[in-house]
């Protein structure tokens, strides 16, 4: 079963809870999103730091009920 647009958002800002959240579903099947995420976690970190946390923050959901996520993750 894919994994709602809401649902992504609302484990990304659970983990980031000043995240500013975008999230495109880019098929329309509910199984393949766009996320945008800015949040002050980010920053210091590297690009793969910053897309490890967002992926902790989806707790192994990732190629299970959630197929493909491209992500762009930035410091405001």
């Amino acid at each position: 079963m894919p994994m709602p647009a809401d649902e992504i958002e609302a484990k990304i800002k659970a983990a980031l809870p000043d995240a500013e959240v975008r999230i495109t579903d880019l098929a329309g099947d509910g199984d393949h999103y766009a996320a945008t995420v800015v949040s002050e976690a980010f920053r210091g970190k590297s690009r793969v730091q910053q897309h490890q946390i967002v992926y902790a923050a989806l707790g192994g959901r990732m190629g299970g009920e959630l197929h493909a996520l491209a992500l762009t993750t930035s410091a405001p």
